[in-house]
């Protein structure tokens, strides 16, 4: 294995890291705005009053896109561990020498 395929593992592994992780922090951010907005409309501004919102729209987001994220990392762990397994060609043997 050579710098430029762990730099692609690298790669590959910010991206899933991205993708897993956007239908939370939209979800997050959308009710935080949505709060945000009561709170000025209302002029309401008690500091706790975003928690709740906003954990429960974190948790009701990752029951509904759970499976989504075990299959996105199964995927990249399948991916992973193919990249590890497979032999190495003469060309790599020769450079690690």
């Amino acid at each position: 294995m050579n710098g430029a395929e762990v730099l692609d593992i690298g790669r590959d592994a910010i991206y899933v890291l991205l993708i897993i992780s956007a239908p939370v922090m939209l979800a997050s951010l959308i009710v935080g705005l949505i709060v945000a907005l009561f709170q000025a409309l209302t002029q309401i501004q008690e500091m706790t009053l975003t928690f709740v919102p906003k954990i429960l729209a974190i948790f009701i987001t990752m029951l509904i896109t759970l499976p989504f994220m075990g299959e996105t990392l199964g995927d990249f762990y399948l991916d992973l561990m193919d990249r590890m397994s497979t032999p190495q060609s003469e060309d790599d043997i020769s450079e690690a020498e």
